[in-house]
């Protein structure tokens, strides 16, 4: 009850002095003395016998402070002390995540913008479908991220403070030490919210915030690791076609047993880590929808799990997934090569299009390319062979008239729609905007990565 410790608070500040309670110069000189000199071997032994982590503390900072022990945990509760202090660490701990995922989102910005028009095959069913663009697949993991960002923002700035509420929330033991002021017992709740960093405080408790609270923030970290799975899941597939792949340092093994290997190691793990992460949502449910009453303690232990591994999971991924941004590479030969083997089948609506353009019967046009593109396919498939559909229709007299038509309509930047002015349109009003949120801290957090095995 002294003084809430914050940097943006004045160090002078007691709020249960402002307000009227009996608590000297010389209490507050002493408690600001012990700050940082904590006997932890004292109150391992405290905590050995009363079996209360808080209260070993409380003893503990007592014998270290003789004069102010009698207003150590004046009207509190073990949950002001903790729940208080998670909110804080929420807090600063979403304020790390959000430049690390900024740096992400710059970077991958970049990456999409140098490759908005470099065509690549677009897969649905994981089955070669219609072209798109290197750039524009980049723009679907960055929307994803996007929606990120807004969700732990918003988780951020939703927070509220506990505050001074008191056993069972409904601040007995502060209108008891305010005599009765209801003002007293208010104002002494603001203040201390505001000391702590927080403009708004929960106004109804229970002796804990709700755990609903937790189950929002890891529900944004748990949708993070949703898309991060997702994206570095593509990254190992278009890894495996060999168009694209994360960076791969020239000493870099893949394999033990096979040297020619480039494993995809910093996508796997950061899947390996998403996963684990995703997970965390069902706990922290979970949790919540067993919290009896006003309170019960079998959240306690979970949640110093739960929340702790959420975090640290998140800024693990975060940071190997930044490492995958600043380096990945591509492949356009490659790519070409495997458009090569689809777009023949792909452009045959265009071919029939030209052919009735120059004169052609459509359904006769349309029996000559089925029978030609079975043909190919099954050079493809049954012999393991290049599609040669493009050379059976030049060597097919019916098509003559549009032979000299055939490389403008096989051109794989014609079948790519407005791939690369959406990408643009996105960068500008979506993603831009938002990364000048973080111009200052995403100098510091972008600097490249040297991820450590």
């Amino acid at each position: 009850m002294g003084r809430a410790e914050n940097s943006r608070a004045d160090p002078t500040v007691s709020p249960g002095r402002e307000l009227g309670l009996d608590i000297t110069d010389e209490q507050i000189a002493e408690l600001e003395a012990a700050v940082h000199d904590i006997d932890w071997e004292k109150a391992a032994e405290h905590e050995k016998r009363v079996r209360h982590d808080v209260m070993a503390h409380v003893h503990t900072l007592a014998e270290r402070c003789p004069l102010a022990a009698p207003i150590i945990h004046l009207g509190a509760t073990s949950c002001y002390v903790g729940d208080n202090t998670d909110l804080i660490v929420l807090k600063h701990g979403l304020d790390l995540l959000l430049p690390r995922l900024a740096a992400i989102i710059g970077r991958l910005a970049k990456f999409a913008d140098e490759y908005k028009s470099l065509p690549i095959l677009g897969f649905t069913h994981l089955q070669p479908a219609q072209l798109t663009t290197v750039g524009k697949r980049a723009s679907l993991w960055l929307s994803d991220l996007l929606m990120d960002e807004r969700a732990l923002e918003r988780a951020r700035d939703d927070l509220r403070f506990r505050g001074v509420k008191g056993t069972t929330g409904t601040q007995a033991s502060f209108l008891q030490l305010f005599k009765g002021n209801d003002e007293k017992v208010r104002a002494l709740d603001k203040r201390v919210a505001e000391l702590a960093g927080f403009t708004k405080r929960y106004l109804v408790t229970g002796q804990t915030y709700s755990r609903k609270v937790d189950l929002e923030v890891i529900s944004a970290l748990a949708g993070l690791g949703a898309t991060v799975h997702k994206m570095c899941s593509d990254i190992r597939l278009l890894a495996s076609r060999k168009e694209v792949e994360e960076p791969f340092e020239t000493s870099q093994i893949g394999s033990s047993a096979m040297p020619y290997k480039r494993n995809p190691m910093r996508s796997e793990r950061c899947c390996a880590l998403a996963r684990h992460l995703i997970t965390l949502h069902a706990n922290a449910a979970n949790t919540h929808a067993v919290q009896w009453l006003e309170r019960t303690l079998d959240d306690s232990a979970n949640r110093r799990l739960t929340l702790a591994e959420a975090f640290l999971t998140a800024d693990a991924v975060l940071l190997t997934l930044l490492n995958i941004c600043q380096g990945m590479v591509v492949y356009p030969q490659v790519i070409a090569r495997h458009i090569l083997q689809e777009l023949p089948f792909m452009a045959t609506e265009n071919i029939i299009m030209a052919m009735v353009q120059a004169g052609g019967d459509r359904q006769v046009c349309h029996e000559k390319i089925r029978v030609l593109s079975h043909e190919a396919g099954a050079q493809v498939k049954q012999h393991g062979k290049d599609n040669d559909l493009i050379d059976r229709i030049k060597n097919d007299s019916y098509f003559a008239p549009i032979i000299p038509q055939l490389d403008n309509i096989l051109d794989a930047t014609t079948f790519i729609g407005r791939a690369p002015q959406q990408v643009t349109e996105f960068l500008d009003e979506e993603v831009n905007p938002m990364l000048a949120k973080y111009k200052e801290s995403l100098a510091v957090v972008e600097k490249p990565i040297a991820l450590k095995i």
